[in-house]
């Protein structure tokens, strides 16, 4: 069963079984492409296995080929259709330590988020990558408080929930938020 494509790939449903297939891209050379989508899809694989390992729910890997991710299929409601303020607390918690373990989701909005038992989910990390950099740590939360801005009311509590859980298990967090002021104050003037 057919679920989603985007830019990147199309993503089905086989047998209880998520399938991700990273699209070819036909502006680049046959030889290129090939390696590209076959190293982001390990990257990828690695990323989410990696973020598993320092306690941010995502699915598990079944298998991976070319550019192609089997993966363990999360049944759920997406984030975005059930937020509160003490939801948003768990998401900071999570994106907390997905940030202690280095790594940076790249595309944190809560339609990447599901809850599942209980339990909330990150998926999508085609645009993930590692860094323990203030900047990119700060842009990743910039795009999760952007899409609560634009899609959530009582954005403003979902916010300040979000800082309180990322405290919690970032020791960084308050340099990070700060960067995020200074991120939307860029935008505002751009």
């Amino acid at each position: 069963m057919y679920l989603t494509s985007g830019a990147e790939a199309t993503v089905h449903l086989e047998d209880g079984v998520i399938i991700k297939e990273r699209v070819p891209k036909r502006y680049r050379l046959v030889e290129l492409d090939e390696r590209i989508r076959k190293e982001r899809t390990r990257a990828e694989a690695r990323l989410m296995s990696e973020a598993r390992r320092v306690g941010v729910p995502t699915p598990i890997i079944y298998d991976i080929n070319g550019s192609t991710i089997k993966m363990e299929y999360i049944t759920g409601e997406p984030i975005k259709n059930v937020i509160t303020p003490l939801l948003s607390e768990r998401v900071g918690e999570i994106v907390g330590r997905l940030h202690s373990g280095g790594i940076i989701h790249g595309d944190l909005t809560t339609s990447n988020m599901i809850l599942h038992d209980d339990k909330i989910y990150l998926i999508d990390f085609g645009l993930a990558f590692v860094s323990s950099i203030v900047e990119s740590q700060g842009v990743d939360v910039h795009v999760l408080f952007q899409t609560f801005e634009s899609t959530h009311k009582d954005h403003e509590k979902l916010i300040e929930a979000f800082c309180k859980g990322y405290g919690k298990t970032f020791e960084n967090a308050d340099d990070v938020i700060k960067r995020v002021k200074e991120i939307e104050k860029r935008g505002r003037y751009a």
